[in-house]
């Protein structure tokens, strides 16, 4: 690969985990003027326009086709509209921290959904062993032996039924949307769009604002939905395009880093010693499940050939 389109992805990689990490915060700081329904749908909105503006200005073909749109819309309800409005649900009684840690767990529910739902995942022995480590590392985080430590229990159970949302949207996508060969930004505006209107309805039911409508909260919920929600799909793509699907969804491995900095610095969270060491331990299991930590990547780490035996 040249060192300009090297370079290109891994900028983009970066940029990626540091929008996805910090949506933990904007969202945090959204929830402080708007409900949780209202967080949600003014993202995906504000999504859907900056989507709808990179169409637009590439000129992509939308399809007119209904079940192409009845499919993105069903796996919006699973990647967008349920998800986001449980953790947003969560974030009024949680640290971002701990969100965003859970989050990092949704590989884990990926595996479960594929050899549970979609049956397309072999039980092998490291992807038993993936799921046993993962399993444990959420239970770090939540600290059980302390009852979930001060976590409200909704909020955590609202959180796992986030990340299984996931687990079932991911492998749909695949299977039902992907082979559509739709451009990719078309696909995330079905997605993202029909999340959107979906939502409205459950926004209208309560009341439109919660709090103050502060300068911090419109900039928060702006960046929230154009560049979280928008933006970022098309880096998204573009990584997959350039080295694959496997280092572009290795990016929720490096999103908790920088939810843990912004909620220490500017939200002035605590962070507890097993929220760390149960994240290390979902990624753990999540890479191992996924087979990213086999002999020859501990071969390349130490500068070893994968046949040569230890010293």
């Amino acid at each position: 690969m040249p060192t300009s389109q090297r370079s290109n992805w891994l900028g983009l990689y970066v940029l990626l985990g540091i929008v996805w990490g910090s949506s933990f915060l904007f969202t945090k700081l959204s929830l402080h003027t708007w409900p949780p329904f209202g967080v949600v749908f003014l993202r995906l909105a504000i999504g859907s326009l900056a989507l709808i503006a990179v169409i637009a200005w590439r000129r992509l073909p939308v399809t007119k086709n209904w079940r192409h749109w009845a499919l993105m819309g069903f796996g919006g309800m699973f990647m967008n509209t349920l998800p986001f409005s449980l953790f947003a649900y969560a974030q009024l009684n949680v640290t971002s921290i701990l969100a965003s840690i859970i989050n990092a767990a949704t590989p884990v529910m990926t595996l479960l959904a594929l050899l549970l739902f979609f049956r397309s995942e072999k039980l092998k022995p490291k992807v038993i062993l993936g799921l046993l480590i993962g399993m444990v590392g959420i239970l770090i985080v939540l600290a059980v032996w302390q009852g979930f430590g001060e976590n409200d229990p909704i909020a955590v159970l609202s959180m796992i039924g986030a990340i299984t949302c996931y687990g079932i949207g991911g492998p749909f996508i695949m299977r039902f949307v992907a082979p559509l060969k739709l451009p990719n930004e078309v696909a995330a505006l079905g997605q993202v769009g029909f999340a959107a209107v979906a939502t409205l309805p459950l926004y209208l039911t309560g009341p439109l604002t919660i709090g103050e409508v502060k300068p911090e909260s419109i900039l928060a919920i702006v960046v929230l939905g154009a560049v979280g929600s928008g933006f970022a799909y098309v880096w998204y793509y573009q990584i997959i395009k350039q080295v694959g699907s496997a280092i572009a969804n290795s990016v929720t491995y490096i999103t908790p880093l920088v939810a843990v900095v912004f909620g220490i610095l500017l939200l002035g969270e605590s962070l507890h010693w097993y929220e760390p060491v149960g994240a290390l331990i979902v990624i753990t299991g999540a890479a191992i499940s996924q087979g990213r930590l086999t002999k020859q990547t501990f071969s390349r780490l130490f500068g070893r050939k994968a046949s040569e035996g230890s010293a």
